[in-house]
Protein backbone atom coordinates (compact mmCIF):
# COMPACT_ATOMS: atom_id res chain seq x y z
CA UNK A 1 0.00 0.00 0.00
CA UNK A 2 0.94 3.94 -0.69
CA UNK A 3 -0.09 7.00 -1.77
CA UNK A 4 -0.27 8.61 -4.81
CA UNK A 5 -0.55 12.68 -5.05
CA UNK A 6 -1.70 14.43 -7.85
CA UNK A 7 -0.94 18.01 -8.66
CA UNK A 8 -3.16 19.32 -11.64
CA UNK A 9 -0.89 21.89 -12.31
CA UNK A 10 -1.27 24.81 -14.57
CA UNK A 11 2.09 23.92 -16.75
CA UNK A 12 2.84 20.67 -15.39
CA UNK A 13 0.33 17.92 -14.17
CA UNK A 14 2.52 15.88 -11.79
CA UNK A 15 2.25 12.16 -9.85
CA UNK A 16 4.48 11.37 -7.02
CA UNK A 17 4.43 7.88 -5.35
CA UNK A 18 5.05 7.33 -1.97
CA UNK A 19 5.24 4.23 0.99
CA UNK A 20 3.71 3.95 3.76
CA UNK A 21 5.99 5.73 6.08
CA UNK A 22 5.39 8.66 2.95
CA UNK A 23 8.65 8.71 1.62
CA UNK A 24 8.52 9.14 -2.37
CA UNK A 25 9.10 6.69 -4.63
CA UNK A 26 8.80 8.50 -8.07
CA UNK A 27 7.90 11.26 -9.73
CA UNK A 28 6.65 12.00 -13.16
CA UNK A 29 5.18 14.96 -14.89
CA UNK A 30 3.50 15.84 -18.34
CA UNK A 31 3.11 19.32 -19.83
CA UNK A 32 -0.13 20.55 -20.27
CA UNK A 33 -1.19 21.78 -23.76
CA UNK A 34 -3.00 25.47 -24.36
CA UNK A 35 -5.66 26.43 -27.23
CA UNK A 36 -6.55 29.72 -28.00
CA UNK A 37 -5.14 33.28 -28.67
CA UNK A 38 -5.00 36.57 -27.30
CA UNK A 39 -7.02 36.36 -23.72
CA UNK A 40 -8.19 33.02 -24.90
CA UNK A 41 -6.64 30.24 -22.65
CA UNK A 42 -8.22 26.62 -23.54
CA UNK A 43 -8.01 23.42 -23.29
CA UNK A 44 -9.49 19.75 -23.74
CA UNK A 45 -10.60 18.60 -20.26
CA UNK A 46 -10.57 14.87 -21.56
CA UNK A 47 -7.15 15.77 -23.05
CA UNK A 48 -6.15 16.87 -19.30
CA UNK A 49 -7.96 13.84 -17.56
CA UNK A 50 -5.56 11.19 -20.34
CA UNK A 51 -1.75 13.00 -19.22
CA UNK A 52 -3.37 12.63 -15.18
CA UNK A 53 -3.69 8.88 -15.87
CA UNK A 54 -0.62 9.01 -17.81
CA UNK A 55 1.56 10.17 -15.09
CA UNK A 56 -0.19 7.95 -13.00
CA UNK A 57 0.49 5.05 -15.20
CA UNK A 58 4.24 5.94 -15.46
CA UNK A 59 4.82 6.60 -11.79
CA UNK A 60 2.88 3.66 -10.57
CA UNK A 61 4.99 1.29 -12.91
CA UNK A 62 8.54 2.95 -11.09
CA UNK A 63 7.24 3.14 -7.71
CA UNK A 64 5.12 -0.28 -7.27
CA UNK A 65 5.83 -2.67 -10.24
CA UNK A 66 3.22 -5.36 -11.16
CA UNK A 67 1.98 -5.54 -7.69
CA UNK A 68 -1.56 -3.89 -8.29
CA UNK A 69 -2.13 -3.01 -4.22
CA UNK A 70 -4.39 -1.14 -2.85
CA UNK A 71 -3.67 3.08 -2.89
CA UNK A 72 -4.98 6.23 -1.81
CA UNK A 73 -4.94 8.69 -4.61
CA UNK A 74 -5.18 12.60 -3.21
CA UNK A 75 -5.63 14.98 -5.09
CA UNK A 76 -4.40 19.45 -5.60
CA UNK A 77 -3.66 21.75 -8.00
CA UNK A 78 -5.08 24.64 -9.49
CA UNK A 79 -8.25 26.04 -8.31
CA UNK A 80 -10.27 28.45 -10.88
CA UNK A 81 -9.61 26.63 -14.13
CA UNK A 82 -13.95 25.82 -15.35
CA UNK A 83 -15.18 22.43 -16.75
CA UNK A 84 -18.35 23.39 -18.64
CA UNK A 85 -20.06 20.07 -19.03
CA UNK A 86 -23.92 18.69 -19.58
CA UNK A 87 -25.57 16.80 -16.71
CA UNK A 88 -23.79 13.52 -17.13
CA UNK A 89 -20.63 15.15 -16.84
CA UNK A 90 -19.67 15.11 -20.69
CA UNK A 91 -17.91 18.54 -21.34
CA UNK A 92 -19.70 20.87 -23.90
CA UNK A 93 -16.85 22.64 -25.30
CA UNK A 94 -13.11 23.36 -23.93
CA UNK A 95 -12.45 23.69 -20.57
CA UNK A 96 -11.28 27.66 -19.39
CA UNK A 97 -7.94 28.42 -18.00
CA UNK A 98 -7.12 30.42 -15.31
CA UNK A 99 -5.15 32.39 -17.37
CA UNK A 100 -7.92 33.41 -19.45
CA UNK A 101 -9.13 37.11 -19.61
CA UNK A 102 -11.79 37.49 -21.88
CA UNK A 103 -14.05 38.62 -18.92
CA UNK A 104 -12.44 41.56 -18.41
CA UNK A 105 -15.48 44.09 -18.72
CA UNK A 106 -17.51 41.33 -16.37
CA UNK A 107 -15.34 42.01 -13.64
CA UNK A 108 -16.01 45.99 -13.96
CA UNK A 109 -19.75 44.92 -14.14
CA UNK A 110 -19.87 43.22 -10.76
CA UNK A 111 -17.33 45.58 -8.83
CA UNK A 112 -19.86 47.84 -10.22
CA UNK A 113 -22.92 45.88 -8.53
CA UNK A 114 -21.71 43.93 -5.52
CA UNK A 115 -19.50 46.56 -3.39
CA UNK A 116 -16.12 45.57 -2.61
CA UNK A 117 -17.29 45.30 1.15
CA UNK A 118 -19.82 42.78 0.23
CA UNK A 119 -17.46 40.83 -1.54
CA UNK A 120 -15.15 40.76 0.81
CA UNK A 121 -17.16 40.22 3.70
CA UNK A 122 -19.52 37.36 1.73
CA UNK A 123 -16.21 35.75 -0.40
CA UNK A 124 -13.68 36.69 1.84
CA UNK A 125 -11.87 38.39 -1.47
CA UNK A 126 -10.12 41.59 -1.54
CA UNK A 127 -10.66 42.20 -5.43
CA UNK A 128 -12.46 40.76 -8.39
CA UNK A 129 -10.62 39.11 -11.31
CA UNK A 130 -10.44 38.06 -14.43
CA UNK A 131 -9.13 34.46 -13.10
CA UNK A 132 -12.32 33.99 -11.01
CA UNK A 133 -15.07 31.57 -12.75
CA UNK A 134 -17.89 34.39 -11.70
CA UNK A 135 -16.69 36.44 -14.21
CA UNK A 136 -16.94 33.69 -16.71
CA UNK A 137 -20.61 32.46 -15.98
CA UNK A 138 -21.44 36.51 -16.99
CA UNK A 139 -19.64 36.25 -20.13
CA UNK A 140 -21.53 33.51 -21.00
CA UNK A 141 -24.54 35.37 -20.62
CA UNK A 142 -23.79 37.97 -23.38
CA UNK A 143 -21.87 35.84 -25.96
CA UNK A 144 -22.70 32.21 -24.98
CA UNK A 145 -25.88 31.80 -24.30
CA UNK A 146 -25.84 27.99 -24.89
CA UNK A 147 -23.40 27.50 -22.27
CA UNK A 148 -25.89 28.54 -19.37
CA UNK A 149 -29.14 27.13 -17.93
CA UNK A 150 -30.31 23.78 -15.71
CA UNK A 151 -28.93 21.36 -17.82
CA UNK A 152 -25.77 22.86 -17.74
CA UNK A 153 -22.82 21.95 -15.11
CA UNK A 154 -19.92 24.06 -13.91
CA UNK A 155 -16.93 22.21 -12.48
CA UNK A 156 -13.88 23.08 -11.09
CA UNK A 157 -11.06 20.75 -12.74
CA UNK A 158 -10.09 19.00 -9.97
CA UNK A 159 -13.76 18.12 -9.80
CA UNK A 160 -13.69 17.11 -13.01
CA UNK A 161 -11.20 14.77 -12.46
CA UNK A 162 -12.11 13.44 -9.53
CA UNK A 163 -15.10 12.55 -10.78
CA UNK A 164 -13.51 11.02 -14.01
CA UNK A 165 -11.54 8.56 -11.47
CA UNK A 166 -14.11 7.62 -9.17
CA UNK A 167 -17.70 8.48 -10.57
CA UNK A 168 -18.50 11.12 -8.05
CA UNK A 169 -19.09 15.20 -8.89
CA UNK A 170 -18.24 16.61 -5.43
CA UNK A 171 -16.23 19.88 -5.21
CA UNK A 172 -14.48 21.29 -2.13
CA UNK A 173 -14.45 24.59 -0.11
CA UNK A 174 -10.81 25.64 0.18
CA UNK A 175 -11.07 25.28 -4.30
CA UNK A 176 -14.75 27.14 -4.22
CA UNK A 177 -13.33 29.84 -2.54
CA UNK A 178 -11.26 31.50 -5.91
CA UNK A 179 -14.71 31.31 -7.46
CA UNK A 180 -16.15 33.75 -6.37
CA UNK A 181 -19.60 32.52 -5.54
CA UNK A 182 -19.12 30.54 -2.72
CA UNK A 183 -19.90 32.01 0.64
CA UNK A 184 -16.89 31.57 2.84
CA UNK A 185 -19.61 32.11 6.14
CA UNK A 186 -22.09 29.63 5.40
CA UNK A 187 -20.20 26.81 3.32
CA UNK A 188 -22.64 27.28 0.48
CA UNK A 189 -23.19 29.01 -2.51
CA UNK A 190 -23.58 32.74 -2.73
CA UNK A 191 -27.18 33.03 -4.47
CA UNK A 192 -27.28 36.75 -4.80
CA UNK A 193 -24.07 36.99 -6.71
CA UNK A 194 -24.98 33.71 -8.76
CA UNK A 195 -28.23 34.86 -9.85
CA UNK A 196 -27.18 38.12 -11.37
CA UNK A 197 -24.27 36.16 -13.69
CA UNK A 198 -27.21 33.73 -14.49
CA UNK A 199 -27.10 30.62 -12.75
CA UNK A 200 -28.61 28.46 -9.69
CA UNK A 201 -26.87 26.01 -7.11
CA UNK A 202 -28.11 23.50 -9.22
CA UNK A 203 -25.40 24.42 -11.73
CA UNK A 204 -23.07 23.35 -9.64
CA UNK A 205 -21.58 19.96 -7.49
CA UNK A 206 -21.97 19.16 -4.03
CA UNK A 207 -19.79 20.70 -2.02
CA UNK A 208 -17.82 19.06 1.38
CA UNK A 209 -15.12 19.63 3.53
CA UNK A 210 -11.40 19.62 1.79
CA UNK A 211 -9.61 16.22 2.39
CA UNK A 212 -12.48 13.98 2.19
CA UNK A 213 -12.57 10.50 0.95
CA UNK A 214 -14.75 10.59 -2.45
CA UNK A 215 -14.88 6.50 -3.14
CA UNK A 216 -13.24 4.12 -4.51
CA UNK A 217 -11.69 4.02 -7.61
CA UNK A 218 -13.29 3.11 -11.21
CA UNK A 219 -12.74 0.01 -12.27
CA UNK A 220 -11.46 1.43 -15.85
CA UNK A 221 -9.48 3.58 -14.58
CA UNK A 222 -7.53 1.12 -12.04
CA UNK A 223 -7.36 -1.22 -14.65
CA UNK A 224 -5.73 1.00 -17.00
CA UNK A 225 -3.32 2.43 -14.19
CA UNK A 226 -2.43 -0.92 -12.52
CA UNK A 227 -4.03 -0.97 -9.29
CA UNK A 228 -6.47 -2.20 -7.20
CA UNK A 229 -9.80 -1.61 -7.24
CA UNK A 230 -10.21 -1.02 -3.75
CA UNK A 231 -7.88 1.78 -4.07
CA UNK A 232 -9.36 5.21 -2.73
CA UNK A 233 -9.41 8.88 -4.46
CA UNK A 234 -9.72 12.20 -1.62
CA UNK A 235 -10.21 14.95 -3.11
CA UNK A 236 -7.51 16.89 -1.41
CA UNK A 237 -7.37 20.50 -0.84
CA UNK A 238 -5.85 23.37 -2.72
CA UNK A 239 -2.23 23.44 -3.94
CA UNK A 240 -1.15 26.40 -2.05
CA UNK A 241 -2.94 24.40 1.05
CA UNK A 242 -1.55 21.19 0.47
CA UNK A 243 1.90 22.78 0.33
CA UNK A 244 1.31 24.20 3.73
CA UNK A 245 0.79 20.96 5.44
CA UNK A 246 3.80 19.53 3.31
CA UNK A 247 5.88 21.71 5.00
CA UNK A 248 4.78 22.20 8.53
CA UNK A 249 2.91 25.49 7.97
CA UNK A 250 -0.40 24.69 10.03
CA UNK A 251 -0.51 26.40 12.64
CA UNK A 252 -0.84 30.60 12.69
CA UNK A 253 2.89 30.97 14.13
CA UNK A 254 4.37 30.18 10.68
CA UNK A 255 3.88 31.42 7.31
CA UNK A 256 5.06 29.70 3.74
CA UNK A 257 6.20 31.45 0.75
CA UNK A 258 6.52 30.60 -2.53
CA UNK A 259 8.55 32.62 -5.26
CA UNK A 260 7.75 30.82 -8.45
CA UNK A 261 6.12 32.49 -11.43
CA UNK A 262 4.07 34.19 -8.94
CA UNK A 263 4.63 35.11 -4.89
CA UNK A 264 3.07 33.94 -2.72
CA UNK A 265 2.27 34.27 1.02
CA UNK A 266 0.20 32.01 3.40
CA UNK A 267 -0.62 31.52 7.01
CA UNK A 268 -3.72 30.26 8.75
CA UNK A 269 -6.05 32.28 11.19
CA UNK A 270 -8.08 31.31 13.80
CA UNK A 271 -11.24 33.31 12.18
CA UNK A 272 -11.83 35.48 9.37
CA UNK A 273 -11.60 39.35 10.31
CA UNK A 274 -14.11 41.01 8.33
CA UNK A 275 -12.91 44.24 9.21
CA UNK A 276 -10.19 44.69 7.67
CA UNK A 277 -10.05 43.38 3.86
CA UNK A 278 -7.31 43.94 2.71
CA UNK A 279 -5.41 40.23 2.39
CA UNK A 280 -7.76 37.30 0.83
CA UNK A 281 -9.02 35.10 3.40
CA UNK A 282 -9.92 31.36 2.12
CA UNK A 283 -11.36 28.12 3.65
CA UNK A 284 -8.79 26.43 4.70
CA UNK A 285 -8.03 22.32 4.38
CA UNK A 286 -9.25 21.72 7.58
CA UNK A 287 -12.66 21.70 8.97
CA UNK A 288 -13.66 25.31 9.87
CA UNK A 289 -10.06 26.53 8.93
CA UNK A 290 -8.91 29.41 7.30
CA UNK A 291 -5.96 30.52 5.37
CA UNK A 292 -4.82 34.57 4.76
CA UNK A 293 -3.46 34.19 1.14
CA UNK A 294 -1.89 36.96 -0.15
CA UNK A 295 -0.73 36.28 -4.10
CA UNK A 296 1.77 38.79 -5.85
CA UNK A 297 1.46 38.37 -9.68
CA UNK A 298 4.70 40.32 -10.05
CA UNK A 299 7.05 37.79 -7.75
CA UNK A 300 9.71 35.51 -9.82
CA UNK A 301 8.44 36.28 -13.01
CA UNK A 302 10.38 39.69 -12.46
CA UNK A 303 13.21 37.86 -12.19
CA UNK A 304 12.61 35.81 -15.22
CA UNK A 305 12.23 38.69 -17.24
CA UNK A 306 14.68 40.51 -16.34
CA UNK A 307 16.92 37.23 -17.41
CA UNK A 308 15.56 36.55 -20.81
CA UNK A 309 15.49 40.06 -21.58
CA UNK A 310 18.72 41.74 -20.56
CA UNK A 311 20.89 39.26 -19.09
CA UNK A 312 20.33 36.01 -21.53
CA UNK A 313 24.41 35.08 -21.53
CA UNK A 314 23.77 34.68 -17.41
CA UNK A 315 22.13 31.55 -15.62
CA UNK A 316 20.45 32.36 -12.24
CA UNK A 317 23.02 30.74 -10.39
CA UNK A 318 25.49 33.08 -11.42
CA UNK A 319 23.09 36.52 -11.09
CA UNK A 320 22.17 35.17 -7.78
CA UNK A 321 26.46 34.57 -6.67
CA UNK A 322 27.83 37.39 -8.35
CA UNK A 323 24.97 39.92 -6.26
CA UNK A 324 26.12 37.68 -3.14
CA UNK A 325 29.79 39.20 -3.19
CA UNK A 326 29.34 42.37 -3.78
CA UNK A 327 27.86 45.56 -0.91
CA UNK A 328 24.33 46.42 -1.03
CA UNK A 329 24.36 49.62 -3.25
CA UNK A 330 21.67 51.59 -1.91
CA UNK A 331 20.99 54.19 -5.31
CA UNK A 332 19.23 51.34 -6.74
CA UNK A 333 15.57 50.69 -6.09
CA UNK A 334 13.61 48.16 -8.34
CA UNK A 335 9.74 48.06 -8.00
CA UNK A 336 8.28 44.58 -9.32
CA UNK A 337 5.52 45.60 -10.78
CA UNK A 338 5.15 44.42 -13.96
CA UNK A 339 2.49 41.90 -14.53
CA UNK A 340 -1.07 41.59 -12.85
CA UNK A 341 -2.75 42.82 -9.17
CA UNK A 342 -0.27 42.55 -6.54
CA UNK A 343 -1.07 42.17 -3.15
CA UNK A 344 -1.41 44.13 -0.88
CA UNK A 345 -2.26 47.40 -2.57
CA UNK A 346 -4.08 45.45 -5.72
CA UNK A 347 -3.14 48.59 -7.82
CA UNK A 348 -4.22 47.94 -11.54
CA UNK A 349 -2.01 50.76 -12.43
CA UNK A 350 0.92 50.39 -10.75
CA UNK A 351 4.07 49.39 -12.94
CA UNK A 352 8.13 48.40 -13.01
CA UNK A 353 10.18 51.05 -11.99
CA UNK A 354 14.09 51.06 -12.21
CA UNK A 355 14.66 54.05 -9.78
CA UNK A 356 18.44 55.48 -9.02
CA UNK A 357 19.94 53.85 -12.47
CA UNK A 358 23.51 55.32 -12.50
CA UNK A 359 26.27 54.73 -15.44
CA UNK A 360 28.24 52.51 -12.99
CA UNK A 361 24.91 50.33 -12.60
CA UNK A 362 24.92 46.44 -14.40
CA UNK A 363 23.53 43.87 -15.15
CA UNK A 364 24.42 42.18 -11.77
CA UNK A 365 23.32 45.26 -10.21
CA UNK A 366 20.04 45.63 -11.70
CA UNK A 367 19.58 41.34 -10.73
CA UNK A 368 20.04 42.30 -7.32
CA UNK A 369 17.44 45.39 -7.21
CA UNK A 370 15.17 43.03 -8.59
CA UNK A 371 15.46 40.17 -5.55
CA UNK A 372 15.32 43.13 -3.45
CA UNK A 373 12.61 44.41 -4.98
CA UNK A 374 10.62 40.87 -4.40
CA UNK A 375 11.94 40.81 -1.37
CA UNK A 376 10.74 43.67 -0.25
CA UNK A 377 7.14 43.15 -1.53
CA UNK A 378 7.24 40.35 0.57
CA UNK A 379 7.71 41.93 3.60
CA UNK A 380 4.73 44.75 2.89
CA UNK A 381 2.83 41.13 2.87
CA UNK A 382 4.07 40.00 6.18
CA UNK A 383 3.25 43.37 7.91
CA UNK A 384 -0.28 43.42 6.77
CA UNK A 385 -0.48 39.80 8.13
CA UNK A 386 1.10 41.28 11.44
CA UNK A 387 -1.68 43.81 11.48
CA UNK A 388 -4.12 40.73 11.14
CA UNK A 389 -2.85 39.22 14.37
CA UNK A 390 -0.63 37.02 13.04
CA UNK A 391 2.72 37.24 13.70
CA UNK A 392 5.41 34.99 12.42
CA UNK A 393 7.94 33.15 13.91
CA UNK A 394 9.18 31.70 10.71
CA UNK A 395 9.00 31.87 7.35
CA UNK A 396 9.19 28.41 5.27
CA UNK A 397 10.23 29.31 1.60
CA UNK A 398 9.58 27.42 -1.00
CA UNK A 399 9.37 27.27 -5.10
CA UNK A 400 11.91 28.24 -7.58
CA UNK A 401 13.57 31.25 -5.49
CA UNK A 402 14.10 29.13 -2.81
CA UNK A 403 17.15 27.57 -4.48
CA UNK A 404 19.27 30.67 -4.41
CA UNK A 405 20.81 31.22 -1.04
CA UNK A 406 21.30 34.42 -1.71
CA UNK A 407 17.38 35.47 -1.99
CA UNK A 408 16.75 33.23 1.06
CA UNK A 409 18.99 35.76 3.11
CA UNK A 410 17.55 38.80 1.47
CA UNK A 411 14.19 37.89 2.46
CA UNK A 412 15.30 36.83 5.91
CA UNK A 413 17.36 40.17 6.50
CA UNK A 414 14.49 42.56 5.00
CA UNK A 415 11.39 40.67 6.57
CA UNK A 416 13.53 40.10 10.04
CA UNK A 417 12.00 36.81 10.19
CA UNK A 418 14.31 33.47 9.48
CA UNK A 419 13.69 31.21 6.07
CA UNK A 420 13.69 27.95 6.53
CA UNK A 421 14.02 25.29 3.38
CA UNK A 422 12.57 22.31 3.48
CA UNK A 423 14.26 19.40 2.15
CA UNK A 424 10.95 17.94 0.31
CA UNK A 425 11.21 20.60 -2.48
CA UNK A 426 8.00 19.31 -3.88
CA UNK A 427 5.79 20.52 -1.15
CA UNK A 428 2.16 20.21 -2.13
CA UNK A 429 2.58 17.11 -3.69
CA UNK A 430 4.39 15.86 -0.07
CA UNK A 431 1.31 17.40 1.97
CA UNK A 432 -1.04 15.78 -0.23
CA UNK A 433 0.50 12.15 0.76
CA UNK A 434 0.68 13.58 4.12
CA UNK A 435 -3.04 14.01 3.68
CA UNK A 436 -3.57 10.58 2.14
CA UNK A 437 -1.66 9.12 5.66
CA UNK A 438 -3.97 11.11 8.13
CA UNK A 439 -7.45 10.76 6.68
CA UNK A 440 -6.64 6.61 5.89
CA UNK A 441 -5.86 6.29 9.37
CA UNK A 442 -2.16 5.57 8.85
CA UNK A 443 -0.58 8.57 11.06
CA UNK A 444 -2.41 10.34 14.34
CA UNK A 445 -2.86 13.44 13.24
CA UNK A 446 -1.68 16.39 11.04
CA UNK A 447 0.77 17.62 13.80
CA UNK A 448 1.90 14.04 14.71
CA UNK A 449 2.61 13.78 10.81
CA UNK A 450 4.61 17.12 10.76
CA UNK A 451 7.39 15.33 11.82
CA UNK A 452 8.08 13.84 8.76
CA UNK A 453 9.28 17.29 7.16
CA UNK A 454 13.17 17.86 7.62
CA UNK A 455 14.57 21.42 7.31
CA UNK A 456 17.98 21.51 4.69
CA UNK A 457 18.88 24.90 5.10
CA UNK A 458 17.81 27.80 7.84
CA UNK A 459 18.58 31.79 7.44
CA UNK A 460 18.47 33.94 10.21
CA UNK A 461 18.60 38.05 9.93
CA UNK A 462 21.10 39.92 9.93
CA UNK A 463 21.61 43.69 10.36
CA UNK A 464 21.82 45.02 6.99
CA UNK A 465 21.54 49.20 7.81
CA UNK A 466 21.71 49.90 3.72
CA UNK A 467 18.88 47.19 2.92
CA UNK A 468 16.49 48.21 5.42
CA UNK A 469 16.91 52.06 4.35
CA UNK A 470 16.36 50.83 0.83
CA UNK A 471 13.52 49.22 2.08
CA UNK A 472 12.25 52.60 3.40
CA UNK A 473 13.01 54.26 0.29
CA UNK A 474 10.90 51.51 -1.86
CA UNK A 475 7.81 52.10 0.39
CA UNK A 476 7.97 56.04 0.13
CA UNK A 477 8.67 55.86 -3.84
CA UNK A 478 5.25 53.53 -4.41
CA UNK A 479 3.64 55.98 -2.84
CA UNK A 480 4.72 58.72 -4.72
CA UNK A 481 4.28 57.21 -8.23
CA UNK A 482 1.15 55.24 -7.45
CA UNK A 483 -0.94 56.47 -4.93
Amino acid sequence: MGYIAIDLGTTNIKVCCYSTDVSPLSLKRVKVEYIGTGGIVEFNADEYYKLVLQAMKESIAEAFGESREKHHIVLTGQAESLVITDETYKPLVNAISWLDTRSGKEVEIIAERFSQKERYQTTGQSYISETFPITKLLWFLSHAKELTGSSVRYLMIKDYIAYRLCGVAIGEYSIYNFTHYLDINKKGYWDEILDFCGASPINFPELVEPCTELGTIRKQAADEINISYASTVNCGTLDHFAGMIGTGNIMPDKASESTGTVLSVATMADSFTMDKGTIPCHYGPFPNSYVYLAVCESGGICLDWFKNKLAKDMSFQQLGELASQRPTEEGLIFLPYISGVNSPEFDRNASGVFYGLKVEHDAVSMAAAVMEGVAFLLDKNMKVFKDLGVSASAIVSTGGGAKSDYWNQLKADITGIPVTIPENSEAALFGSAIIGAVTSGNAAGYKEATKLIKIDKEFYPRKNEPLLRKRELFDSIYVRLFQ
